[in-house]
């Protein structure tokens, strides 16, 4: 009778999202002693808690711990030992029953526990580093989303703030931290403890350790912060970039929050094992190691420029999701979406030459690529179990969220936009908030009910094509949502709409919140200026060529734009004559590109409006453009395999007017856009099989064999010439696989390391292939950067990956399975993506099926619709009847 009692006080906890509110945590006395050999770890915690119901039982998170000796004393200092202990591995918690009832008022959980320093790179875990030549162990975490738990017994939800008292006894020639600055340390032997000041109310995915070996820089922020950025041994130097940008990182966001960091110290640390880029932690952000390190003789631009958002991402979480934390992971985007918003913000102010905001629409262009799923999912999504969230750390969450973020902010002016941030920041400092929260922080100041607006953009997935036609005097506008398969679907939005109509002087806003909407033409022109009469006529088509109307202005907006015929013809002349912006003219291309895919466009009107790019210099014109031209020469291969020859001609010349302005050498003085575009367009080249390119590709790469500190191949060309090398060999010539190989295992940095992996898989020979992806199942290759490998498949090797993919999935999952973080999502998406026939997803669909995953679920899903979006639009090409003479006069053109 008494065991069918604890049974069901413990059946009431099961398949719950959230934790009871019995008790809440209002503080951690933390003690961990990792030891490095045997890859494990011992401590123990005191919570402070506050009971705020009478009750017999506590439940809170533990995974993969082994509890001892729990005991509760409350405080009148009565101890309560728990008849039962139950760790329930499924739904990651741990209940304490007790035979008597724990009254409402204060008390203190006392836990001893153990854990494996696991290999998941999640929670506590373990990573190697080289100590001349010797591999040695050290330690670190990653507790988002859910894996503090892994590490202690916590109530491990985002609300459930509390302050973290740490130590740590580690060996004593090594270095040891934590969110907070060391106030001491004693020596015992061959260890040391070290005691860390108590922290301000954090969530519990935010607190960090870290024990390793490292060299360390500092310097000290205007407001007084010290700002140190740890380094593997010998290489402090490669930190000093990583260090300037955190300081005016720091500096920067002070000013804009008009709150001073929150913490007295701000350490980041690189370290060799990580499975994301970087991660948040307060006071100690942690980054995989080619994000922090810069090394000046193998850092390309592209390297510069990411660490200098991915920093500006990190130190600007330390107020948004740090300081002021979502309620629950429902609201994730207000952390992400919000610091990749302003992590470009930041670096607008850096470095303006940049034009860092016409780069950011590639992570616009992410976000409606994959919000224009059937299996996409709304901003905030409902998180049932924890465990789930780590599906949503994805495009919607980051990249359509900081676009819609940055829609708002065009839509209420950046002054209000600021001031209402910097008032959120200051009414909710030390807590936690919700979406509604925020909106109504800027309704307040901006006099505008936003939630009425923004709704329509968090909760529901999906957003608007905006078809527009002119209509005598007017601009008519119809929304209806965008689905790459072509679909109808239901949503609606209240949708900032900007326009211009022959300059850029003339541009109107207006709120679009109804399927249909209507705007007279001439309120969009200056009449003061000119002759009211004869711009009605250019309108109404006496003089067509003379003026265009452009439909979401700079892009700013979060939706596709289709034009009616005559308005498209004019917008192509525009760009013909140079009269667009580089942001609207890459909005015009993307659009065109989307909805030919959705077979809203026949393809022969994407590959003419192509041409009309063909003298464009501006960079990031350029890089969509070239990633258009890879996808076109993707679903050829299939749509019309014939003509794939053709179709790399035509874009060739394209792109040669571009490479002989830029050469292979950087010039004296050159932009950072140059030094981008170089490496870019080059690489298209070499993809294509330009011969002079690759002859030039060659030559160089022998002298970079010869003398790795030549300067004939500097690292923004270095990828054009190793994919070069690797399209030329094959199983029976592997000298390049060789040679690339050896640059792989002799360079010390990453960045170079990052840049081979990128390119060994790019051959088109299957067995070169096959043998690539092999090596990620060795050592030699670490578990975080089979990304780099399977990102860089040859279009040619898909079916040797999905081949190879079949034959290992067992391993791979054993080795990056559930539990090792997002890495394993890589396989899915860059093996499965790239085809583009019914007969392929009908068949990954039923391969999968036997391995069913709930950590892939949604990633599966994606990819195989995608999969079957481009069968559908090879079937619309290959009914194209034109197709074949257009090719061929385009392919003609330049030659």
């Amino acid at each position: 009778m008494e065991d069918h009692s604890v049974k069901s006080k413990i059946l009431q906890f099961k398949g719950q999202p959230r934790l009871p509110k019995f008790a809440v945590p209002k503080s951690y006395d933390l003690t961990l002693t990792p030891d490095l050999a045997a890859c494990t770890f011992s401590g123990s915690v005191e919570i402070n808690l506050t009971v705020l119901e009478r009750t017999s039982v506590l439940v809170l998170n533990a995974l993969e711990l082994s509890i001892h000796e729990p005991c509760f004393t409350d405080s009148n200092g009565k101890r309560y030992r728990p008849c039962d202990v139950v760790v329930d591995g499924e739904d990651e918690i741990l209940v304490l029953v007790f035979d008597e009832e724990l009254g409402v008022g204060g008390g203190v959980l006392q836990i001893k526990f153990s854990g494996v320093l696991n290999d998941y790179m999640k929670g506590f875990y373990r990573g190697t580093y080289l100590d001349g030549g010797v591999k040695k162990n050290m330690a670190n975490t990653q507790f988002e989303a859910v894996d503090a738990r892994r590490c202690f017994p916590c109530w491990d939800e985002p609300a459930l703030k509390a302050t973290f008292k740490v130590v740590l006894v580690v060996p004593r020639e090594l270095i040891a931290l934590s969110n907070m600055p060391i106030i001491k340390e004693e020596p015992n032997g061959n260890l040391k403890t070290v005691y860390f000041d108590e922290s301000p109310l954090m969530s519990t995915y935010l607190v960090a350790f870290v024990v390793g070996s490292f060299d360390c820089i500092e310097d000290i922020a205007a407001d007084g912060t010290k700002v140190c950025v740890y380094c593997p041994v010998g290489q402090s130097h490669r930190g000093r970039l990583g260090l300037s940008l955190a300081l005016r990182a720091v500096d920067f966001f002070g000013k804009y929050f008009s709150m001073a960091y929150p913490l007295s110290k701000l350490d980041m640390v690189a370290v060799p094992d990580f499975s994301g880029g970087a991660m948040e932690n307060y006071g100690l952000i942690i980054y995989r190691e080619a994000e922090l390190l810069h090394d000046e003789t193998h850092s390309a631009a592209y390297s510069i420029q990411r660490m200098a958002i991915v920093v500006a991402h990190e130190v600007a979480h330390q107020w948004f999701g740090n300081l002021v934390t979502m309620e629950w992971w429902t609201h994730l985007w207000l952390n992400e979406g919000f610091a990749t918003w302003i992590s470009y913000l930041a670096v607008n102010d850096f470095f303006p030459e940049w034009n860092i905001w016409s780069q950011f629409l590639e992570e616009t262009e992410g976000g409606l690529r994959l919000d224009a799923l059937e299996e996409s999912h709304p901003i905030e999504v409902d998180v049932g179990h924890a465990r789930s969230v780590d599906e949503i750390f994805d495009a919607i969450s980051y990249l359509k969220g900081s676009a819609v973020i940055r829609m708002l902010e065009g839509y209420l002016g950046e002054e209000v936009f600021q001031k209402s941030l910097s008032s959120y920041m200051k009414k909710y400092a030390g807590g936690n908030a919700k979406t509604e929260d925020l909106w109504r922080v800027l309704s307040e100041k901006a006099a505008v009910e936003v939630n009425k607006m923004m709704d329509t953009w968090t909760k529901q997935k999906g957003y608007p094509l905006l078809f527009v036609r002119l209509e005598g005097h007017t601009l008519e506008f119809e929304q209806s949502q965008f689905l790459s398969s072509g679909l109808q679907g239901d949503g609606q939005w209240v949708v900032p709409v900007c326009y211009s109509a022959g300059s850029y002087s003339r541009c109107k806003k207006f709120l679009l919140e109804t399927k249909f909407g209507r705007i007279e033409v001439p309120e969009l022109l200056d009449s003061s200026r000119e002759n009211l009469s004869s711009i009605q006529d250019k309108i109404l088509g006496k003089n067509d060529e003379d003026i265009w109307i452009k439909v979401n202005v700079e892009q700013a907006g979060f939706y596709r734009v289709k034009y009616e015929d005559k308005l498209a013809s004019r917008l192509r002349k525009a760009i013909q004559r140079k009269e667009l912006s580089a942001m609207d003219k890459f909005g015009i291309l993307d659009d065109t590109y989307a909805l030919c895919q959705a077979c809203e466009m026949p393809f022969c009107s994407l590959l003419s409006l192509m041409d009309a790019y063909k003298e464009e210099f501006d960079y990031i014109v350029l890089s969509r453009l070239i990633d258009i031209c890879l996808g076109v020469v993707r679903i050829s291969r299939d749509a019309i395999p014939d003509m794939v020859g053709r179709l790399k001609q035509f874009f060739i010349n394209l792109l040669l007017g571009s490479a002989e302005k830029l050469g292979w050498d950087p010039k004296s003085g050159e932009s950072h856009l140059d030094s981008l575009l170089r490496g870019e367009v080059l690489t298209a080249l070499a993809t294509f099989g330009h011969r002079k390119t690759e002859e030039e590709a060659m030559k160089r790469f022998q002298a970079f064999r010869n003398d790795a500190s030549t300067p004939l191949l500097p690292p923004d060309t270095r990828r054009a010439a190793f994919i070069v090398i690797m399209r030329n060999s094959n199983s029976g010539d592997k000298k390049g696989l060789e040679d690339l190989l050896n640059i792989y295992r002799q360079a010390e940095s990453v960045q170079e390391k990052k840049r081979v992996l990128g390119t060994i898989a790019s051959s088109p020979d299957a067995d070169l292939v096959s043998q690539v992806l092999d090596l990620q199942l060795s050592n030699e290759i670490r578990e975080q950067d089979v990304i780099y490998v399977l990102n860089g498949i040859s279009l040619e090797g898909r079916e040797t990956a999905w081949r190879w993919l079949k034959a290992h999935w067992e391993t791979v999952l054993a080795k990056w399975g559930p539990g090792r973080g997002m890495l394993l999502t890589h396989f899915i998406r860059d093996i499965v993506i790239p085809f583009s026939s019914h007969q392929m997803a009908h068949e990954v669909e039923e391969f999968f099926a036997r391995w069913p995953n709930d950590s892939i679920a949604m990633t599966l899903k994606q990819s195989i619709e995608q999969v079957r979006i481009k069968a559908r639009w090879v079937d619309h090409i290959k009914q194209e009847s034109s197709l074949q003479e257009l090719i061929n006069e385009l392919a003609s053109r330049g030659c």
